[in-house]
């Protein structure tokens, strides 16, 4: 699964997601994307069951490009602890998604099964996504 190899800080605080993603917002490398439509945490597991959903359904064909990172640690408090004692150990990672985000990237495939495989990859998130092709320039919302 995706983590950082080190981290500056060990645990980070939960931070605000306020307005649309600045940057990665665009398509850059492949023919047809995935997009976030509205805030979020994905976690290293979404991130990676969405990977294997897509690379499955290309068939060894294609490419894929992952345009987010879960390089925010989530942290966890036992279950039925008492208030105090400090703050959690650090279950897992999670990649703060603004709405507009590349989620996915994936290129070399023909349109149905590119937009059939964005769509089973669709599933495996916690938010809202559309997909996104070059060629029609308008995407359909999944």
């Amino acid at each position: 699964m995706l983590m950082p190899k080190r981290v500056k800080w060990r645990k980070a605080q939960r931070g605000r997601m306020r307005g649309k993603a600045l940057r990665g917002a665009d398509m850059i490398y492949g023919e047809y994307a995935l997009q976030a439509l509205e805030p979020g945490w994905v976690t290293a597991r979404q991130i990676e069951a969405a990977r294997r959903t897509i690379v499955r359904a290309m068939k060894r064909h294609g490419k894929v490009w992952i345009r987010i990172f879960p390089d925010k640690p989530y942290t966890h408090r036992p279950p039925e602890t008492r208030m105090g004692k400090g703050k959690g150990a650090v279950e897992y990672y999670v990649a703060v998604v603004k709405p507009g985000r590349i989620v996915f990237e994936i290129s070399g495939l023909d349109h149905d099964e590119a937009i059939e495989a964005l769509n089973q990859a669709s599933y495996k998130f916690s938010i809202k996504t559309k997909i996104l092709s070059r060629h029609e320039g308008a995407g359909e919302a999944a």
